[in-house]
C-alpha cells in the first residue's frame, strides 16, 4: 500500500484516503509580471502603444472590464488590457501571451474577449469615416466599383508575405 501522505500516490486506497483527509497538494503561485513598469520603448514593441496611451485606453474601458470581485487571484483592469493589446499588437496564440504573463490560455481568451466588447463601445466615437457622404452612398459605389456589397472602407498593403514557389 502506498503512504497516503506522499505527492503520488500510485494506491487507490492512497488516493482515497487523501481525499478523506482533504490532503491537496499546495497550490503553487507564480508572481504575475507588472505589465506598466517597463520603458515606453519596450511598451512600444509589445503593445504598441505608449504608457500614455494604454493608461489612456484604461481609464475609458476601465468600467466596463473590471472584476467585480477580487476573489483567488483575479487580474486587473490594466493587467486585463495589456493582454489583449499584447494579442492584438503580436497576432500570437493564446498559448504564448498566457506563457509570457504567466496567465492561463483560457484565461486570455475571456481577457480578449472583455476587452473587445468594451472597446466595441467606443466605436463610434473613434472610428469616423472621412468625408461629407452617408454610409450608405459609400456602400452603393463600392459596390457599383467592385461589386462588392455592404462595403465602406479598405486598406491598401500585403498584410501576409506570399513566396513564389521555385518551379513552376
Amino acid at each position: 500500500m502506498a503512504c497516503p501522505f506522499m505527492d503520488n500516490p500510485v494506491d487507490e486506497e492512497a488516493v482515497l484516503i487523501r481525499k478523506e483527509l482533504h490532503l491537496h497538494r499546495e497550490m503553487i503561485l507564480r508572481p504575475r509580471v507588472d505589465f506598466l513598469s517597463y520603458p515606453d520603448a519596450f511598451l512600444f514593441e509589445r503593445y504598441s502603444f505608449s504608457l500614455r496611451s494604454i493608461r489612456y485606453i484604461h481609464n475609458l474601458i476601465h468600467p466596463y472590464i473590471r472584476n467585480i470581485n477580487l476573489r483567488g487571484r483575479a487580474l486587473t483592469s490594466e493587467q486585463m488590457l495589456c493582454v489583449a493589446l499584447n494579442f492584438f499588437a503580436n497576432g500570437s496564440f493564446v498559448y504564448n501571451i498566457g506563457d509570457a504573463g504567466h496567465i492561463s490560455k483560457t484565461t486570455v481568451c475571456r481577457v480578449v474577449r472583455k476587452v473587445c466588447l468594451a472597446l466595441k463601445r467606443f466605436l463610434r466615437i473613434f472610428v469616423v469615416f472621412p468625408g461629407h457622404k452617408p454610409v450608405r452612398v459609400i456602400k452603393e459605389e463600392f459596390h457599383r466599383i467592385a461589386g462588392i456589397p455592404n462595403l465602406v472602407g479598405c486598406i491598401d498593403g500585403t498584410h501576409i508575405p506570399i513566396i513564389a514557389p521555385s518551379e513552376n
